[in-house]
């Protein structure tokens, strides 16, 4: 269940979350836990907006009533489905790095059942948009989709990921991400549909390239060699 392990902080115990996360998320970027306690420790006003715009769309109001969960018991059939779609691009990419759904850590800092769905949603799409825009899950393909991210959501975990990343670039990255694939992140997040109001999961059998057309999706740049 989303919500069977949240903890009620008070305003001075999530500061203190919130700082130990982002501190300890800057030190080791791959800690998925301290993300996503930062993210919920400083998202609430983000997720509320997010949720607001999710019930003033048709999608979005179904993917509130459903709640949908992104496990492997929910969409193991996109390995089924004709390679062109949309299932089976996702599912391609889940299984060339060995990924799972059922990863993602739970939602422990939200308020409400509602928020904390929200919440988790925000955090089990985040491979659908990999798919979507065609980006690698190295430090420059997780930096660019934190710029998206941010546009679509405003969360400043989002944000604070970007700074953290950047960070560790060598000389080489830093140049590409600033001058191909950051410029790219700013105009792509702008210029897609709402994102947190897709119910994907009702898309798969779709051929990827019309859902893209459809969600104003401009893939990745092909990094110069």
């Amino acid at each position: 269940m989303i919500g069977s392990a949240r903890i009620k902080l008070r305003p001075w115990q999530q500061a203190a979350v919130a700082v130990g996360s982002a501190m300890g998320a800057l030190l080791d970027p791959r800690r998925a836990d301290l993300i996503a306690a930062l993210g919920e420790t400083t998202g609430k006003p983000a997720f509320e907006r997010v949720l607001e715009r999710m019930k003033r769309s048709p999608e979005g109001r179904a993917v509130l009533l459903e709640r949908p969960r992104v496990i492997s018991a929910n969409v193991g059939h996109a390995w089924d489905l004709p390679e062109n779609t949309f299932g089976a691009a996702y599912a391609r990419f889940m299984g060339s790095r060995n990924f799972s759904s059922d990863d993602r850590p739970p939602v422990r800092f939200m308020d409400t059942d509602e928020l904390a769905f929200v919440a988790m949603r925000a955090r089990e799409v985040h491979d659908f948009w990999h798919t979507l825009f065609g980006l690698p899950t190295n430090l420059i393909g997780e930096s660019a989709l934190k710029v998206i991210e941010f546009e679509q959501m405003h969360l400043p975990m989002c944000l604070l990921s970007v700074v953290g990343g950047t960070s560790r670039f060598n000389q080489k990255q830093r140049t590409l991400f600033f001058k191909h694939y950051f410029p790219w992140a700013v105009k792509a997040g702008f210029q897609c549909t709402d994102l947190m109001c897709v119910y994907y999961e009702q898309h798969f059998h779709e051929d990827l390239e019309d859902v893209r057309r459809k969600w104003g999706i401009i893939p990745a740049p092909t990094a110069p060699k």
